[in-house]
């Protein structure tokens, strides 16, 4: 049992989110596990699990007693393997991608300055890897997998990632992830510079937590400021906006009807370019 489990879990004072049974909330002293459980689909995010990390990272951010989130995934095979194909395709390609994002200004925890350490348990890909480039800290296990494969299948990544990947590792590398749809491993992420540390499977869950035991150590509001400041100065908003105008010309293609099909179909696609 770690510290943080030896203290009690209520110096949290904020209400818990409603949140679908998917998405797990547990405050233990100063920092909160979010997890995402929904393993025999291998994490793969509905509509409503979307949401509700959004309601559970708001929480996060709105209690004054939650200094570090802890975000990982259930099971031992996927951290998240990107949106359920049956709901957020047909709204990506049926000009209702607002549904997904709403804001365009923002992507995953853009706006939440409080830190965030990931803990990946395996597939990190698609939404998966979007939602890994709003994190701070990542832990991975070494069967972990990183990748954007959406240009295989005739679409764009639209979480963020044409904006934030590039600032996060090198340009080859991020164009090799974009471009050529492929899929890295643990050891090289971990060489790029895409995760922080790869740690036995079994010790996965109790690293990523010491290190959010140690983040409280440090003053929380000189920890949440230094944040604010390196995210602010990026000045993402604008990209995020101009990939998502971009984007549309994607989904609205021929070429992202014909991808997603050929996926289920579990054949090649046949793309027109157009």
């Amino acid at each position: 049992m770690t510290a943080t489990e030896d203290r009690a879990a209520s110096v949290s004072s904020g209400p818990l989110p409603t949140l679908p049974p998917t998405i797990t909330y547990e405050p233990r002293g100063h920092i909160v596990i979010i997890t995402i459980n929904r393993p025999e689909a291998l994490n793969a995010l509905s509509i409503d699990m979307m949401a509700g990390i959004d309601a559970a990272f708001a929480a996060f951010n709105a209690d004054p007693d939650l200094w570090v989130a802890v975000f990982t995934a259930a099971g031992e095979k996927s951290f998240c393997a990107g949106g359920d194909l049956d709901e957020t395709i047909n709204l990506l390609t049926s000009n209702q991608r607002n549904q997904l994002i709403p804001d365009d200004t923002k992507r995953f925890f853009s706006d939440v300055f409080k830190p965030i350490v990931a803990a990946v348990n395996g597939y990190c890909i698609a939404g998966g890897l979007e939602m890994l480039q709003g994190t701070d800290i990542r832990i991975a296990a070494p069967h972990a997998s990183f990748g954007l494969g959406e240009v295989r299948w005739g679409l764009v990544p639209g979480g963020g990632s044409h904006i934030r990947l590039p600032r996060q590792i090198p340009w080859a590398v991020a164009m090799e992830i974009l471009l050529l749809g492929r899929t890295i491993d643990a050891a090289r992420a971990r060489e790029v510079g895409l995760i922080n540390e790869i740690v036995p499977m079994d010790q996965l869950l109790d690293r990523a937590i010491a290190i959010a035991e140690l983040l409280c150590t440090n003053g929380p509001v000189a920890v949440r400021t230094a944040k604010e400041i390196s995210v602010r100065a990026m000045n993402l908003e604008p990209g995020f906006v101009l990939e998502g105008a971009l984007s549309e010309k994607a989904f609205a293609s021929d070429d992202a009807k014909e991808g997603p099909r050929a996926f289920l179909e579990k054949r090649r696609p046949e793309f027109k370019g157009r």
